[in-house]
């Protein structure tokens, strides 16, 4: 006598599998732009920051005047790809002597970013140039 098998199917239905991918949408709408924001935020710090370690190295005996910033103060951050190029601007009556501007890499990305270029001089003032309509404080702010 043959005995009769039933293979009971164990698997997701339709149905699950589209309420399962309508969660992970809707996680991803959120937690992308989210990450994208901190990410800029992040890049932006690594410019500033590249901006006060070259503004030290160009207050120390080191610099010799005139010349270009070293290749590991040249860009931010100071390792791995380029996403801000810096560069020592010339002095006029305003900024003390020098200027350090961080530029964003054109194609990369920041290259449409709001703040734009940073700037700091020698008297300590932060600027951004080319900024869409965005404040230099919110630019350079941590928080």
């Amino acid at each position: 006598m043959a005995l009769a098998m039933k293979h009971k199917s164990h698997a997701f239905s339709l149905l699950e599998l589209v309420v399962a991918m309508a969660i992970a949408a809707t996680l991803a709408v959120f937690a992308v732009p989210s990450y994208r924001a901190h990410i800029a935020k992040a890049h932006r710090m690594d410019a500033a920051s590249a901006l006060y370690r070259a503004a030290q190295f160009v207050e120390s005996s080191a610099y010799v005047d005139g010349a270009p910033l070293p290749s590991g103060l040249a860009q931010a951050p100071q390792a791995g790809k380029a996403v801000y190029h810096l560069r020592i601007l010339s002095a006029d009556d305003l900024n003390g002597g020098y200027a350090l501007e961080a530029q964003p890499i054109a194609n990369g990305p920041m290259a449409d970013d709001a703040c734009g270029t940073f700037i700091l001089d020698a008297t300590g003032t932060k600027s951004n140039r080319g900024s869409a309509d965005a404040v230099a404080d919110q630019c350079w702010s941590t928080r």
